[in-house]
Parts: C-alpha cells; structure tokens; sequence
C-alpha cells in the first residue's frame, strides 16, 4: 500500500487529521523531556551555558507572571474625594483602583538614586594596558619580561611597603605616588587640597582599581573633614567620593570634581 493511502485510511478510521500545527503542538509538548535529558546528560562547559540559559528563561517566565499579578493587584484610591456628606455604611469603605503595585514613592526614591550617581564625566576614553604599563626586563641577560612598570600617577596607603625586587610583580614609582587631590566643591565653587583615602573606580579596568591607578574619570575618595560637612542626623562626613577631571601624570597633579 502506497504511503498516501495509508495515511488516508488511518485518517478515516481515527477520523483527525495529523496536520502541521498538531504535529508543532505535540513537539512543544514534549519539549522539557528533551530539556531534562540535556540538563542531566550535558557536563562541563556546555553544562554550564545550558544551565545559565535556562536559569535566565525561567527568571523571564517568574517575571513576566508576577507583572499579570501586580497588574490585578487592588490598591487604594487617594484621587478623587466624594462632595458632600457620605451615608454611615459608606465611611469605613475604601474606594479602590486597578493599579500597579509600584507606587508613585518608590518611583521617586529610585529617580534620586539613580541621580545620586551622576557624574561630572560619565564617559571617559579606555586607558589600555599599553598606555599604562611598561615592559620591566629583569634577569642577568635581561630576558626576563614578566614585570610591569606603572607609568600612571597612583595611589598606595598609608602603611605601603613594597614587596621584595624578587616577587614585585607591579613596580610603582616613588615619583608617581600622590597623597592629595585638588577638588572643587560644585555648589560653594570652592577649591581644597584634600587628602586621598583610596580609590573607588577606575572605570578602564578592575585591576587598575586594585592597584590604585589614577587617570582621567577615576573615582576617588577624598578626606573632607575639614570641609565641616554634616549628615541629616548631624554626624560629621569623613569621607566623600570625587571624580578625577584631568590627566594627573601631564598635568603633575589631581584636579577632581567633589560628587555631591
């Protein structure tokens, strides 16, 4: 019997036809046992990136569920106020609305937050590895190429010490290490020759902020003391963060803008 008529016959009999989007349907259907069976059989990397996908499309799916929640959520209505007098039974009942769980507070609070962190430059060129370091030779036929020399301005504590020539693997120069910034305090147009604390971010690399490089559009955490600032609660601020505004090994010294 030919394959058509076959078909054509178990068609007849079950009385359904087995059509594309039935067969799509079916295929969707036994989608997770396919899925179960990688996430058991896969190992090592791939293990991982399969792992990693499905966590995200299972964060999509939690996401998307609870913004239907929230849209059904019943929030109380602080809009209109009835005129006139109300009758007894209707003082003690709220007037509520269809709304979203966010409420117009929470929105403000992360409106400020996000404007908490803007900063004077918010985009700055990448300093490459290049730019910053430099090919130390070492060895008695200098062969050796595995040290680097900070060509930079940086920062080091208070109690630095270097490590022995034998194990330094970053050599930061004497002459490059600066213990004070000049800030300008955007709002009292005022400049201080503050001391450094330490270096929050370099935003061309992590290992530049563990180092304590400093270039243009670096973060820094200045002492400012001195300056009387005072919380809400009327302690007084120790330290604030400032954005570097110049190139400091140019100009021979760190001009930043105090980030308020």
């Amino acid at each position: 019997m030919p394959q058509n008529e076959h078909i054509e016959l178990f068609q007849k009999r079950y009385g359904f036809r087995m059509d594309y989007q039935e067969r799509q349907r079916k295929k969707k259907a036994r989608e997770h046992k396919l899925q179960s069976k990688m996430a058991q059989k896969l190992t090592g990397i791939k293990g991982k990136i399969f792992a990693k996908k499905r966590y995200s499309e299972k964060v999509q799916l939690k996401r998307t569920i609870k913004a239907h929640e929230e849209k059904k959520t019943r929030q109380k209505d602080e809009g209109k106020t009835p005129e006139g007098a109300l009758p007894a039974y209707l003082l003690d009942r709220e007037s509520t609305s269809q709304a979203k769980l966010l409420s117009s507070m929470v929105k403000q609070k992360r409106k400020e937050k996000a404007g908490k962190w803007d900063v004077p430059l918010p985009k700055v060129r990448a300093q490459s590895e290049a730019e910053v370091f430099r090919v130390l030779k070492t060895g008695k036929s200098g062969r050796k190429g595995w040290k680097r020399l900070v060509t930079k301005v940086c920062f080091v504590g208070e109690g630095f010490t270097r490590k022995p020539p034998k194990y330094e693997r970053f050599v930061r120069p004497m002459a490059l290490r600066f213990k004070k910034a000049h800030v300008t305090h955007p709002e009292l147009k005022a400049t201080f020759c503050l001391p450094i604390v330490g270096v929050k971010k370099n935003p061309s690399s992590p290992m530049y902020t563990s180092l304590g490089v400093i270039t243009k559009g670096t973060i820094i955490e200045v002492n400012v003391s001195e300056l009387g600032l005072v919380t809400q609660g009327g302690k007084v601020v120790w330290g604030k963060y400032a954005q570097v505004t110049n190139n400091p090994e140019n100009d021979g010294c760190i001009n930043a803008i105090l980030l308020v």
